[in-house]
Protein backbone atom coordinates (compact mmCIF):
# COMPACT_ATOMS: atom_id res chain seq x y z
CA UNK A 1 0.00 0.00 0.00
CA UNK A 2 1.20 3.50 -1.05
CA UNK A 3 2.08 5.67 1.36
CA UNK A 4 0.13 9.13 1.80
CA UNK A 5 2.28 12.24 1.14
CA UNK A 6 3.29 14.61 3.67
CA UNK A 7 2.46 18.39 3.16
CA UNK A 8 6.22 19.54 2.66
CA UNK A 9 5.40 22.90 2.95
CA UNK A 10 5.03 22.73 6.88
CA UNK A 11 7.78 20.56 7.25
CA UNK A 12 11.01 22.86 9.01
CA UNK A 13 14.40 22.71 7.43
CA UNK A 14 15.76 20.55 10.24
CA UNK A 15 12.34 17.85 9.48
CA UNK A 16 13.45 17.60 6.13
CA UNK A 17 17.42 16.86 6.42
CA UNK A 18 16.06 14.06 8.92
CA UNK A 19 13.17 12.81 6.85
CA UNK A 20 16.07 12.57 3.54
CA UNK A 21 18.70 10.71 6.04
CA UNK A 22 15.40 8.53 6.94
CA UNK A 23 14.25 7.94 3.41
CA UNK A 24 17.58 6.92 1.88
CA UNK A 25 18.10 4.48 4.67
CA UNK A 26 14.95 2.86 3.72
CA UNK A 27 15.72 2.87 0.05
CA UNK A 28 19.10 0.95 1.05
CA UNK A 29 17.13 -1.09 3.01
CA UNK A 30 14.93 -1.74 -0.07
CA UNK A 31 17.94 -2.23 -2.26
CA UNK A 32 19.32 -5.14 0.27
CA UNK A 33 16.08 -6.85 0.38
CA UNK A 34 15.21 -6.72 -3.18
CA UNK A 35 18.79 -8.32 -4.23
CA UNK A 36 18.69 -10.89 -1.88
CA UNK A 37 15.27 -12.06 -2.88
CA UNK A 38 12.58 -10.30 -4.80
CA UNK A 39 10.36 -7.74 -2.81
CA UNK A 40 6.42 -8.03 -3.35
CA UNK A 41 6.46 -5.04 -4.84
CA UNK A 42 9.57 -3.48 -6.49
CA UNK A 43 7.37 -0.17 -7.24
CA UNK A 44 8.53 0.18 -3.59
CA UNK A 45 11.94 1.30 -4.97
CA UNK A 46 11.13 3.73 -7.43
CA UNK A 47 8.30 5.51 -5.26
CA UNK A 48 11.02 5.92 -2.51
CA UNK A 49 13.48 6.96 -5.08
CA UNK A 50 10.80 9.89 -6.21
CA UNK A 51 9.65 10.77 -2.29
CA UNK A 52 13.54 11.53 -1.14
CA UNK A 53 13.58 13.92 -4.86
CA UNK A 54 10.26 15.54 -3.58
CA UNK A 55 12.01 16.50 -0.53
CA UNK A 56 14.87 17.36 -1.80
CA UNK A 57 13.77 19.71 -4.45
CA UNK A 58 11.66 21.12 -1.55
CA UNK A 59 15.21 21.78 0.55
CA UNK A 60 16.73 23.27 -2.30
CA UNK A 61 13.53 25.62 -3.44
CA UNK A 62 14.12 26.96 0.51
CA UNK A 63 17.83 27.65 0.24
CA UNK A 64 17.25 29.19 -3.08
CA UNK A 65 14.14 31.27 -1.50
CA UNK A 66 16.45 32.41 1.37
CA UNK A 67 19.32 33.13 -0.74
CA UNK A 68 17.31 35.39 -3.23
CA UNK A 69 16.05 37.25 0.09
CA UNK A 70 19.04 37.91 1.78
CA UNK A 71 20.54 38.90 -1.71
CA UNK A 72 17.96 41.80 -2.07
CA UNK A 73 19.22 45.12 -0.56
CA UNK A 74 16.43 47.98 0.67
CA UNK A 75 16.92 50.75 -1.94
CA UNK A 76 18.08 54.38 -0.20
CA UNK A 77 16.31 57.18 -1.25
Amino acid sequence: MAKPKTDLKALSDQDLVQKIAEEELHLKRLKFGHAISPLENPMLIRQTRREIARLKTELRRRELEALKTSSVKPEHK
